[in-house]
């Protein structure tokens, strides 16, 4: 029988109301700007000369971020190779407990070349984020199992995951999802029409 994975170490939580927005934009030396660009360390799919590059910072266990993952795939194939999408995690870890350990579940798939594929698993589960079924998706992914658990039980991905949580706050992220359109934040809202027209506005000019 397989152990429970070890809990991580303390992650201060992100404010999410409205008396907290403040607080956190002045933490933000370039709001509204994405700190740090895009880099070889980012988990993304399309072409690095692609003319436009739509980020997400997101949260596994955010409804919101549900709906989002349904909607980026209509972009990407509509767009082809002009668009590059990098995801970010921003775990909100005061309202969903689970989140920060699923993010580091996808840094542990992606030691064995499967991010996108345990990123994909945990939207289309958000409910069921618990340390037993992130080993239950590990399983059916057909990951070597021991190589996860030693990885997640030893907090061997939380700098990587905290590395993406401080650069969205960088970036003046305060909720998700949150989208960044060539380095500059999107603020229009989420739905697939929207997004989507922000994308080939970028790609126009």
């Amino acid at each position: 029988m397989i152990g429970k994975m070890l809990c991580k170490v303390e992650v201060i939580p992100i404010c999410c109301n409205s008396n907290c927005d403040s607080y956190l934009m002045a933490l933000s030396p370039n709001p509204d700007r994405l700190t740090p660009p895009v880099s070889s360390r980012d988990r993304c799919q399309g072409s690095t000369t692609a003319k436009v590059t739509l980020v997400q910072y997101g949260d596994y266990q955010c409804p919101n971020c549900q709906a989002a993952h349904g909607i980026i795939p209509s972009i990407q194939a509509q767009m082809g190779d002009r668009l590059r999408f990098v995801f970010r995690h921003f775990p909100q870890s005061q309202i969903h407990p689970e989140a920060y350990h699923a993010a580091e579940a996808t840094e542990a798939a992606a030691a064995q070349n499967k991010f996108w594929e345990m990123h994909a698993c945990l939207f289309e589960h958000p409910s069921q984020l618990a340390d037993s079924n992130l080993v239950e998706y590990a399983i059916a992914l057909d990951l070597d199992v021991d190589q996860f658990l030693q990885e997640m039980s030893t907090d061997r991905h939380v700098a990587r995951v905290q590395a993406d949580l401080d650069s969205g706050i960088d970036s003046g992220v305060i909720s998700t999802p949150t989208f960044f359109i060539n380095g500059v934040k999107y603020n229009g809202d989420r739905s697939l029409e929207t997004l989507r027209d922000a994308v080939l506005q970028a790609d126009r000019q």
